[in-house]
């Protein structure tokens, strides 16, 4: 067997590796950042293959995968399976793995131990957790044991029923105030970026100002220091609803069905699959099968110019 390693292809071979650092770097460079999430090794793949910064392994994957309401139900074992499937398919992107509901709640230790696990099991590179002061210990420990640890304040999703729906923050003063301050306590304690979510532009634009640390945006507004959809609202897949913050690149969703359609149509008609979809034996070989299965005793009734047949005991 073969010791050769694959020759990377051009383009892969004069990128490089995104980190936490490039993170930074590209913050004070003044440089965007593009994020994207990926649940599974296709996706992964291409979106390794479209130059992204970064891949979020996000728990979004319970609605949009797993056809959950939200995103509670999702596990820990959810998520590691669908991170292992994506650190086999993206190589360039730094791999972000989001901490689910209860994870990282009862105690710091379980939020430590649980986010070990996402690099130590899952290949991913650091994980994301939602909240603001309320979960600086868990950060400072985290980070503590050595793994990057991205923020999320805003809108957050795994709050969704003590904040009343998807509803947007920050919208008063006081409310803009608190969420200004506690992006100040995550990068006090050791976040390496925070994901801002459906806040107020002006705000998520001085909140950007104001850190050292990149800022992620959904729903943002333009100010932040990157950007971030999940995979499916940019693609138009899924189709129970759009969030008013996602742009839909593609309508994909449509283009699926209709394939599925016209796939029914052509196998009711017998028009797949065709001749050149299907393997055939060497005439020869066909002729002494036919030969053999008559020896047999075993009838073969017509067969039609390809040699397809019908074959029936007797």
């Amino acid at each position: 067997m073969s010791t050769t390693s694959p020759t990377p292809s051009p383009a892969l071979s004069t990128r490089k590796k995104v980190t936490t650092r490039t993170f930074r770097q590209k913050k004070q460079r003044g440089e965007l950042i593009t994020m994207l999430t990926a649940y599974d090794y296709m996706t992964a793949q291409v979106v390794d293959q479209a130059g992204i910064d970064c891949i979020l392994v996000g728990d979004s994957l319970g609605m949009v995968v797993l056809g959950y309401a939200n995103t509670l139900p999702v596990t820990m074992e959810d998520m590691l399976h669908h991170c292992k499937a994506v650190a086999r398919g993206a190589h360039m992107p730094l791999l972000i793995g989001d901490m689910p509901f209860m994870s990282y709640q009862v105690s710091v230790e379980e939020a430590v131990r649980n986010a070990g696990r996402f690099l130590q099991e899952a290949g991913m590179e650091a994980v994301k957790l939602e909240g603001g002061r309320e979960r600086a210990d868990a950060v400072r420990q985290i980070v503590a044991a050595g793994i990057p640890v991205m923020g999320h304040i805003g809108l957050t999703p795994q709050s969704v029923s003590q904040l009343g729906g998807f509803v947007p923050q920050g919208k008063t003063a006081a409310a803009a105030k608190r969420l200004v301050e506690d992006a100040l306590i995550l990068q006090d304690a050791g976040c390496f970026s925070i994901v801002l979510e459906s806040v107020p532009a002006q705000l998520a634009e001085l909140i950007s100002k104001q850190l050292e640390v990149p800022t992620i945006g959904i729903g943002a507004g333009i100010g932040c220091d990157g950007q971030v959809l999940v995979i499916h609202d940019l693609l138009g897949l899924f189709d129970r609803f759009v969030p008013k913050f996602a742009k839909q690149y593609r309508k994909l969703h449509d283009a699926f069905v209709e394939a599925l359609e016209e796939f029914k149509t052509e196998v009711e008609a017998q028009a797949f699959p065709a001749v050149e979809h299907s393997i055939f034996m060497d005439e020869a070989e066909w002729q002494a099968l036919l030969a053999a299965l008559k020896e047999s005793g075993v009838h073969v009734e017509g067969t039609d110019p390809e040699g397809q047949s019908r074959i029936s005991r007797i």
